[in-house]
């Protein structure tokens, strides 16, 4: 049995959740824009069935993954949007239905998986626990694109925890990404959960800190909303540097979302 139980229960709800917001739609909403350039709500949810399917292989087929791996490598600008154009040219009815069934057998290979194993991924071999929470952050934000798009107002929960843990540990790819030396000390982050439970990372008496709302600091490291828009506070110097430059995605910086009122 695998160890990563608690955090694959919120993954089944935080995708429970997403597909209650789609559901429903008519073909024509399927095609909405989302904040994403050139990605409509298919494309969401393509995406997320296609990295669902990506994952699925790396635990069941490490052999098989590294095909992907070498598709990957041959058209690293193109990949993602390749695999979210496919599958946002099927009719939504089919979409939905096989992200449902791929995020089904993912979970189900996830709660197998014994414990202490760890998987290939496109970066860093990853464990059950880390591949859950990198699926659930994936979802929550492609999630928070797709409700932007449809003009809807997520209620907030306490898995957004999983969302900020990756955006703490994130911290020093953040820096190196846009050619920065990330800070030899641990930050003090102290976030206050949806419930009002307040969630910490980092030593009590750390000399920078970051404070706020945890959907503020999850929107903010997902890239989802400016800074300026949000209740995220730093204290310090590089406290106050990482909150311009972080991330909690792979890959490269994104052009992030522009601030409520600036000119497009």
């Amino acid at each position: 049995m695998s160890e990563a139980v608690p955090v694959l229960d919120d993954l089944r709800s935080e995708s429970e959740e997403l597909d209650q917001l789609v559901a429903g739609l008519g073909d024509e909403r399927w095609a909405l824009a989302t904040p994403a350039a050139g990605w409509t709500v298919a494309h969401q949810i393509a995406h997320l069935a296609w990295t669902d399917r990506a994952a699925f292989i790396a635990v069941t087929d490490p052999d098989a993954f590294g095909k992907l791996v070498e598709e990957a490598l041959a058209a690293p600008g193109s990949f993602v949007d390749d695999g979210a154009e496919e599958g946002a040219g099927l009719p939504p009815a089919e979409l939905l239905a096989r992200w449902r069934a791929g995020r089904a057998e993912l979970l189900a290979a996830l709660r197998a998986a014994p414990r202490g194993t760890r998987f290939p991924w496109y970066g860093p071999p990853m464990s059950a626990t880390s591949m859950a929470t990198a699926r659930l952050m994936e979802t929550w934000a492609h999630g928070q694109d797709v409700a932007d798009a449809l003009g809807v107002r997520r209620t907030p929960t306490d898995r957004l925890r999983h969302v900020a843990h990756i955006g703490v540990r994130a911290r020093d790819f953040s820096f190196g990404v846009h050619g920065l030396t990330a800070p030899g000390e641990a930050f003090r982050v102290e976030l206050v959960l949806p419930s009002g439970e307040l969630w910490v990372q980092g030593p009590e008496d750390a000399g920078q800190r970051v404070t706020g709302p945890a959907l503020d600091f999850c929107l903010l490291v997902t890239q989802r909303a400016h800074r300026d828009d949000l209740s995220v506070r730093a204290e310090g110097p590089d406290a106050e540097r990482w909150l311009d430059v972080a991330q909690a995605f792979a890959g490269p910086a994104g052009p992030g979302r522009p601030a409520r009122g600036a000119t497009p």
